[in-house]
């Protein structure tokens, strides 16, 4: 079936286009969401005039998608996640968790314009593509650091204690001798005072 693309769909082509697809591909996915429609001839001249529109529509984005590129640039995302010895994580971060810390953030964007092909699932950073344009590709830098566990914090505490005991362990050697000096300042007074 011969279909005119409404929008640009990811491996099969651009607004306007006029492509070959299965039947089924064409009813049961592009024409139910308006993403094309049937080839007719009525519709061949329709298509020519929203070609147009969508030249000065498409114009339009692009300078909207080059300003948002330019204010995502030096946006960094970072991410706490359970993780093992080897830096692996027992979750990942997925384009909805980025999509979500970026709307945290004040950017809408649609996780379908991240371009992460697989779940992040190691420590690290990572620079997510966005295709805000046909033309216009942002980069957001992702950190993904280890969650500290209450074993970790007990264990920091733990060391942290041992660290106080041994300053009030050296402290008490030092404290001999400020008293000392304490009754030669009273001395000093009651000299004075004679």
């Amino acid at each position: 079936m011969e279909v005119i693309l409404k929008e640009d769909v990811a491996d099969l082509g651009f607004r306007g286009e006029v492509v070959k697809v299965a039947d089924g591909y064409a009813r049961n996915y592009l024409l139910p969401r308006k993403l094309a429609m049937q080839a007719t001839e009525a519709n061949k001249v329709v298509i020519e005039q929203m070609k147009a529109a969508a030249a000065r529509r498409s114009a339009a984005e692009k300078s909207v998608a080059e300003e948002l590129a330019a204010k995502l640039a030096p946006v960094e995302l970072s991410f706490t996640r359970k993780a093992g010895d080897g830096g692996h994580l027992f979750g990942s971060v997925t384009s909805s968790d980025v999509a979500a810390e970026l709307a945290a953030k004040g950017f809408e964007i649609d996780r379908r314009k991240l371009q992460l092909g697989d779940p992040i699932k190691a420590l690290g950073e990572v620079k997510v593509a966005i295709r805000l344009h046909r033309e216009v590709t942002a980069y957001v830098s992702v950190t993904v650091v280890a969650e500290i566990t209450e074993e970790e914090i007990a264990a920091a505490a733990a060391a942290a204690a041992v660290a106080a005991d041994a300053a009030t362990a050296a402290a008490p050697a030092e404290a001999p001798a400020e008293p000392a000096a304490e009754p030669v300042a009273e001395e000093a007074a009651a000299t004075e005072a004679e």
